[in-house]
């Protein structure tokens, strides 16, 4: 099993605490950006620069990963690719997507994105907190717990 990581858009917090899973339990983790990242040296620490453009990172992430390898993102829809390949998705806040669940995340988002686009003002997610970092860390401990 790998980890992914959608990086451009996951808050800090959440890439320090993959950094100390991969060098504990010795878990490759790789974070897919479209610019160079800063990480700790590691030989389970690995950075994939992709070009500039929308979905490109998450289309090599959906291109690269194989069945049983997790994916941190907070995009539905790339969370829905991978989950059809046999993969797992988990947010930066602590959701793990399944196949569940996947569906109905997808139509609120469809929904929300209509709203927008009829000029709807929906508000944006809300900030990134200490409470989303210990329901990310603790789902990924019970999740490492039950897949390694």
């Amino acid at each position: 099993m790998q980890i992914w990581v959608d990086a451009d858009a996951c808050p800090n917090p959440i890439k320090d605490i993959l950094f100390r899973v991969a060098k504990k339990r010795e878990i490759d983790v790789t974070l897919v950006a479209n610019r160079p990242l800063q990480t700790p040296r590691s030989p389970f620490i690995y950075t994939r620069v992709v070009t500039a453009g929308f979905d490109v990172a998450d289309d090599f992430i959906a291109a690269e990963v194989q069945t049983g390898d997790l994916v941190i993102t907070a995009d539905i829809p790339l969370a829905a690719s991978v989950i059809e390949k046999g993969c797992y998705a988990l947010s930066p806040r602590g959701e793990l997507f399944s196949k569940e669940n996947i569906r109905e995340r997808l139509n609120i988002r469809d929904f929300m994105d209509q709203l927008r686009g009829s000029g709807v003002v929906t508000g944006g997610p809300k900030s990134f907190s200490h409470r989303d970092r210990h329901a990310f860390a603790n789902e990924l401990d019970r999740f490492l717990a039950r897949m390694v």
